[in-house]
This record gives C-alpha cells, sequence and structure tokens, in this order.
C-alpha cells in the first residue's frame, strides 16, 4: 500500500478506536488533513485514499492549491490558521471553512466579504484554554457575547468551537483542556440558543485523547 494511503488507514484506525473507548458512534469523528507544504501529488494521493477535507494555514498556498486541484469534485477546504484583516477577502472567496476566528471584526469582514452566490461560510471560534497571554483564541468569559455575535452574521454559520492547548505529554492536562472546550459549547448553547454541532480540536500528537 502506498505510504500516504497506509498512514491514513492507520490514523483512521486509531480513530476508531478512540471512538470506541469513549462509547462514541462509528464515524462521529470527522479527519482534517492538514496539507500545508505538501505537494500536489501527495493532496492527489490522500484523495485517492478517500480523504476529501484538507486544511491550510498559508494563505497563497492554499489558493494555488485549490486551483491546481480544481478538476477534482467534493473536496473541502478549511482555513485554519491566524486570520488576518488583509486577508479575510481572499479566505471568504475561496474556502469552505474557517477554524480560527477570535475577534468580531474579523468575522464581520467574512461575512461581507463571502459572495452572496456562495453558500455561506462555515466558522468556528478560537477559544483561549490554556489561559496564555501568548495563546490566541478568545477568552472563555467574553465567549457568550462574541458567540451571540458572530451568530446573527449573513452569509456566515457558526458550526462550533476550535482550540490548540499548550503542547504537553500529560493527557490529564489535555483532557482537561479539551473538555472545557466542550462544556464551554454546551454551555454557549444553553445561553445564547445558538446550536453548534462542531469542536476543532486535537492534532498528530493528541487526537486520540
Amino acid at each position: 500500500m502506498p505510504g500516504i494511503a497506509a498512514n491514513l488507514q492507520a490514523v483512521r484506525a486509531r480513530i476508531s478506536a478512540a471512538e470506541r473507548e469513549a462509547g462514541r458512534k462509528p464515524g462521529e469523528v470527522s479527519l482534517l488533513a492538514v496539507s500545508k507544504m505538501w505537494p500536489i501529488a501527495d493532496v492527489r494521493a490522500a484523495v485517492a485514499a478517500g480523504q476529501r477535507a484538507f486544511g491550510e494555514n498559508y494563505l497563497q498556498e492554499g489558493i494555488d492549491k485549490l486551483g491546481a486541484l480544481a478538476d477534482l469534485v467534493g473536496l473541502e477546504w478549511h482555513f485554519i490558521g491566524p486570520v488576518q484583516s488583509n486577508k479575510t477577502r481572499l479566505i471568504a472567496q475561496h474556502f469552505q471553512w474557517v477554524h480560527a476566528i477570535d475577534r468580531l471584526k474579523i468575522a464581520q469582514r467574512l461575512a461581507e466579504q463571502r459572495d452572496v452566490h456562495l453558500p455561506p461560510l462555515q466558522v468556528c471560534l478560537q477559544v483561549n484554554v490554556s489561559g496564555e497571554a501568548s495563546k490566541s483564541g478568545i477568552m472563555p468569559s467574553a465567549l457568550h457575547e462574541l458567540v451571540s455575535s458572530v451568530a446573527v452574521l449573513p452569509r456566515l454559520k457558526l458550526r462550533g468551537l476550535m482550540c490548540i492547548p499548550e503542547p504537553t505529554a500529560d493527557q490529564t492536562l489535555l483532557r482537561s483542556r479539551f473538555r472545557l472546550l466542550r462544556e464551554l459549547r454546551d454551555s454557549a448553547i444553553c445561553q445564547t440558543g445558538v446550536d453548534m454541532d462542531t469542536l476543532s480540536m486535537g492534532m498528530s500528537n493528541d487526537f486520540d485523547v
């Protein structure tokens, strides 16, 4: 089996094992393959192995990749990096998902610049679950207000929350960070009435947790 297909199979097996251990339904967890800095041929190989959702956080590289792979149908492109004000127009024009919104200004610009003929842009709000000043993301105490404000913007669909905890080998600490994001999502739903179905979290070294 080619390397990329074998790697995908191994990751999917880990996801299935984690779902079983947690008592979750098979297929409840989605895999977002981060394709930044990977060549076009490798992305094509991943598509051939059944992968459809890809994440990019270097804007121009991502746009170039979308163009080079325009012949492939059914792909889902996620912008996963920090969103700067001067990049919102291109992100709104080219991507289907944005994972790291932490300011109302950015959400407003994306909404204004999303083509009315395109489906709504699917977005997640980034939360600073570690409480570190150097980390991106809104503080939990300000989340409900941001959820309420973003949820009413046109041409956006608020899908959920996203986090990147501090790197650590302490699985108990990691679990507490991920649990906090889920609790914040549930609390925001109760307090604002905004239905959110997505938690964007977990990377190569910690997605099992």
